[in-house]
C-alpha cells in the first residue's frame, strides 16, 4: 500500500509539474518578490498624475518602436501590456502596419486613461481596444498575436521568464517580441547619495556598503529598484533564450534627466509609477537621513544651474517565435571548410 502511495503521489507530482512548466520557469520563480495589487494602485495613482506627455516615457517609447522600421513584415494584431501604454499609442504613426491594437494594464484607472486619449485624438487605421489583466496572466488565446510590445512594465513582474514564455505562447509563429525594462544602474546617482548619508547619519562600515542601495532607496523614498541587475544586463539574451524565442537581441541605453531637486525626482517617479511594491518593504524613515540624502545628492551631483542628475539605463529586448524561415546555427561539426584554410586563403597567416 505504501508503495502504491508513493507512484500515486510522483504521478500527481509528475502532472503538476507538466501543467505549469509553461508558466512557470522553478521553485524559486513562485517566490513572491513585488506586490502586484500595491502595483496596480500605485499605477491607479499614476493615471491621475502624469502629465499628457512625458519626455522620458516617450524618448523610451519611440526607441522601442523605431525597431519595427527596421522589419519588412507587418504585424497586423498587437498587444500593448503595462507600462508606458499612452507613450506607445500616440507615437505609433502607423508604423508596423498594426491594424488591430489591444491595449493592456493591471490598472483600470491607466486603461481608462488611454481609453479617453484614444477618443479625443484617435489613431487612424488602428482598431483599438482596452482590457485590464495583469502581464503574470496574459488572457489571450495561444498563437493569436503578431506583435508583443511592453514598454516599462516587465521589470515589476514576480517571474520575468515566466511572463515572457506567455509572450511567446501568444505570438504567432514568426511573431516579435519587443520590450524595454529598467536595468540595475537605474539611479545610480541617488544611490550613491542613500549609502553617504546613512553611514553619515545612522552609522554603518565601508564593508557592508555594497548591502544599501536596494535597501536604502526602499527606506528612504519608497523607490525600489526592479530586478533586473548589471549581471543581467549581460545576461539578457540568455533571459530571450531562456523563455524560447528565437534571434534574440538586446541593447542598452542611458537615459539622463535633470531635475532641480531630489524631491522633484521622487515625484517624477510617482507620476511614472515607478515607486517601491516589495512585499517586504520597510515604512521606517528617519527624517534626518531623508534630508541629508537630498542634501548630499545636491552636493555630489548638482550642476553649476543648480539642476541634480538621474541616470535611467534601460534595456531593449527583441525575440521572435520560432518559425522555419529564421536562420539556425548548424549542426556541431558538420563544417565542411577549416578555419585553417580561410587564414591561408585570406594571408592570415603571414
Amino acid at each position: 500500500m505504501r508503495a502504491a502511495a508513493d507512484l500515486c503521489r510522483r504521478s500527481l507530482s509528475t502532472v503538476l509539474r507538466r501543467s505549469c512548466r509553461l508558466y512557470c520557469t522553478d521553485q524559486s520563480s513562485r517566490v513572491k518578490i513585488f506586490d502586484r495589487n500595491l502595483k496596480r494602485k500605485q499605477r491607479d495613482r499614476a493615471a491621475w498624475l502624469m502629465s499628457p506627455k512625458d519626455s522620458l516615457l516617450d524618448a523610451v517609447a519611440e526607441n522601442l518602436l523605431d525597431r519595427l522600421e527596421d522589419c519588412k513584415k507587418t504585424f497586423p494584431t498587437a498587444l500593448c501590456m503595462g507600462g508606458s501604454l499612452e507613450a506607445i499609442r500616440r507615437l505609433l504613426h502607423g508604423r508596423g502596419g498594426i491594424e488591430k491594437l489591444i491595449m493592456m494594464d493591471t490598472s483600470h484607472d491607466m486603461v481608462k486613461l488611454c481609453e479617453q486619449a484614444e477618443q479625443s485624438l484617435p489613431n487612424k487605421n488602428v482598431e483599438t481596444s482596452f482590457i485590464v489583466a495583469d502581464e503574470e496572466f496574459l488572457p489571450v488565446k495561444e498563437s493569436s498575436l503578431d506583435l508583443v510590445i511592453s514598454c516599462l512594465g516587465l521589470h515589476w513582474t514576480n517571474d520575468l521568464p515566466g511572463a515572457m514564455i506567455q509572450s511567446r505562447l501568444a505570438l504567432k509563429p514568426d511573431g516579435l517580441f519587443l520590450a524595454a525594462i529598467l536595468g540595475g544602474e537605474t539611479l545610480r546617482e541617488l544611490r550613491i547619495a542613500c549609502t553617504v548619508a546613512q553611514m553619515e547619519r545612522e552609522g554603518g562600515s565601508v564593508r557592508g556598503c555594497h548591502l544599501w542601495p536596494r535597501m536604502l532607496l526602499t527606506f528612504l523614498f519608497s523607490v525600489a529598484v526592479p530586478n533586473i541587475d548589471e549581471r543581467n544586463v549581460r545576461d539578457a539574451g540568455n533571459l530571450l533564450t531562456r523563455a524560447g524565442f528565437s534571434l534574440p537581441g538586446v541593447d542598452v541605453d542611458e537615459y539622463t534627466v535633470r531635475y532641480n531637486s531630489a524631491l522633484e525626482l521622487i515625484e517624477h517617479l510617482r507620476t511614472m509609477g515607478e515607486t517601491n511594491a516589495l512585499l517586504q518593504r520597510s515604512k521606517i524613515l528617519k527624517r534626518d537621513t531623508a534630508l541629508a540624502t537630498a542634501a548630499v545628492y545636491e552636493s555630489m551631483f548638482a550642476a553649476e544651474d543648480g539642476t541634480i542628475p538621474a541616470t535611467f539605463q534601460v534595456i531593449f529586448m527583441t525575440g521572435w517565435r520560432e518559425h522555419p524561415s529564421h536562420q539556425r546555427a548548424k549542426r556541431r561539426g558538420s563544417a565542411t571548410v577549416s578555419f585553417k584554410d580561410i587564414q591561408k586563403q585570406f594571408g592570415g597567416g603571414s
